[in-house]
């Protein structure tokens, strides 16, 4: 069990949606020392930008968040990128990080590593057990990588290195850019512009029928702080909340929230992509005491009223 009051603590990531969150709950548990490593001054992609930023940071504990990520439409496009960027910066990181001493290593993984067809609930035993969903294989193939290398230097070098498998995230202070964003980001701009901008229906892809489970961005940080404080096995670990939505129900729920008047029109030429995603979270509550506690109509609310506040930063420019 950690005591965060002495250790030096580094988190990749950590200027991000999930980061900032985590770092808060770390200074709530008593980190004083924490380092986060901003991409404008360590490129975490490069040799150099790992060894600088572990020479700065000296931590005791290393809670990698970062990556490079998006939802459907920047996963078609971007399938090498995603490979390419999130592998080598996690490969690599963990490398440098047996070299450097580092203490404990915290791996954030993702859902997206999970085969396409896997039976709901996700048992974290099934991640081997077909290829994952086709949209999003590169990017969770290279982050599920960096759990078949974290187990292997837990068994040749005895490195303490944990796997974290976060679901989709929600929350204030998400990313709204319609290139990127996910499905709840993305319906909310889309339901609170077009309530502003008195438009008569919205275009969602896909059938609405697929089902995805979502944990609000202060119950996934405190699940990862508790799995680095508390969790020192190999085995990889879901954080969610046990239960999925079907995104018609989602985008009903976000209409009624937002107020938008209008239609909802189905796209059913663009990819539903996974099928169902939910969670079984028995592992992370048996083994170190997890267990989300944000009620999702409550945490949908909550990311509304952020995005109106906000949504001044996330304008669509006009045509010229």
């Amino acid at each position: 069990m950690i005591d965060w009051h002495d250790r030096r603590v580094t988190v990749t990531g950590g200027g991000g949606f999930l980061g900032q969150a985590v770092v808060r709950r770390l200074r709530a548990a008593g980190a004083e020392e924490i380092f986060v490593p901003r991409s404008v001054d360590y490129d975490l992609r490069s040799l150099e930008g790992i060894r600088a930023a572990l020479d700065e940071g000296r931590p005791d504990v290393l809670i990698h968040l970062a990556a490079v990520v998006g939802g459907i439409g920047a996963n078609r496009e971007n399938p090498g990128r995603f490979f390419y960027e999130n592998a080598i910066m996690g490969i690599q990181l963990i490398e440098e990080a047996r070299l450097a001493g580092v203490a404990k290593f915290v791996t954030v993984g993702t859902v997206c590593s999970y085969p396409k067809f896997t039976p709901v609930p996700f048992h974290e035993d099934a991640l081997w057990d077909g290829y994952p969903e086709e949209t999003n294989a590169p990017y969770g193939l290279a982050k599920k990588m960096l759990l078949v290398q974290g187990q292997a230097y837990r068994e040749q070098y005895g490195m303490n290195v944990i796997y974290l498998i976060p679901v989709n995230l929600y929350g204030p202070g998400d990313n709204f850019d319609p290139k990127s964003s996910h499905v709840i980001p993305a319906l909310i701009k889309k339901c609170v512009d077009a309530r502003d901008a008195g438009e008569a229906e919205i275009e969602v892809w896909g059938t609405g029928n697929a089902s995805r489970e979502f944990i609000y961005v202060d119950d996934a940080a405190d699940g990862i702080v508790l799995g680095a404080e508390r969790y020192d096995e190999p085995e990889p670990v879901n954080l969610g909340v046990g239960h999925e939505i079907t995104i018609r129900d989602l985008a009903e729920l976000i209409v009624r929230l937002t107020g938008f008047q209008g239609s909802v029109r189905w796209n059913s030429s663009k990819p539903d992509g996974q099928p169902r995603r939910a969670l079984d979270t028995s592992r992370a509550r048996d083994a170190f005491g997890f267990e989300a506690r944000t009620d999702f109509e409550e945490g949908i609310r909550a990311t509304v009223e952020w995005y109106e506040q906000h949504a001044g930063r996330f304008a669509t420019p006009l045509a010229t």
